[in-house]
């Protein structure tokens, strides 16, 4: 894929600045809960670490690692949970945060499986909110930036096992 140019679609500064603005909110909206932001690993780590940055509020994290997509450009439809939530969520009222949210398959099984374990609420957020690509009726209740059915990287998400690290979302174009 190094052939080709990157086509940066989300800057550093875009992101930054709607994270900023995300936190302040997501901060009003938990005001006096109990708040647990669940983190999905491995794409969302760096997500999760600035917007936790930006919330206020008292804020418990914890990560889960799932897998639907291995080493393709599309999920298999299957979510296996590799690493489950470490804590007892009881009574929390949990955000879970994801890269993206494409066919809402992944998004849809944590949420139902954190509302298995006891959570007082759940609610989703997501870096990117892709609606083009839907299979479940799921929309993140926050989300960045709303993007077209492309395949991206960059700013935690991979492509194989690199790019997560890239500061800003991008994709190829042909040269």
């Amino acid at each position: 894929m190094e052939d080709k140019k990157r086509n940066i679609l989300l800057n550093e500064e875009q992101i930054h600045e709607r994270i900023t603005e995300l936190g302040k909110v997501i901060s009003i909206d938990y005001t006096e809960k109990k708040l647990y932001v669940l983190s999905l690993l491995r794409g969302s780590f760096i997500f999760t670490a600035d917007l936790v940055r930006q919330i206020t509020v008292p804020t418990k994290i914890g990560f889960m690692t799932t897998s639907s997509y291995e080493h393709s450009e599309e999920s298999s439809g299957i979510v296996k949970v590799v690493n489950d939530i470490p804590d007892n969520i009881e009574g929390f009222d949990v955000l879970i945060v994801d890269d993206i949210v494409d066919s809402g398959i992944t998004m849809n099984f944590v949420a139902n499986h954190v509302k298995k374990l006891g959570a007082a609420s759940v609610k989703t957020c997501a870096l990117l909110d892709k609606p083009s690509r839907r299979q479940v009726d799921i929309k993140p209740d926050y989300y960045c930036f709303e993007i077209e059915d492309v395949f991206v990287v960059g700013y935690g998400l991979n492509y194989g096992d690199y790019f997560r690290n890239v500061p800003y979302v991008f994709n190829w174009e042909s040269k």
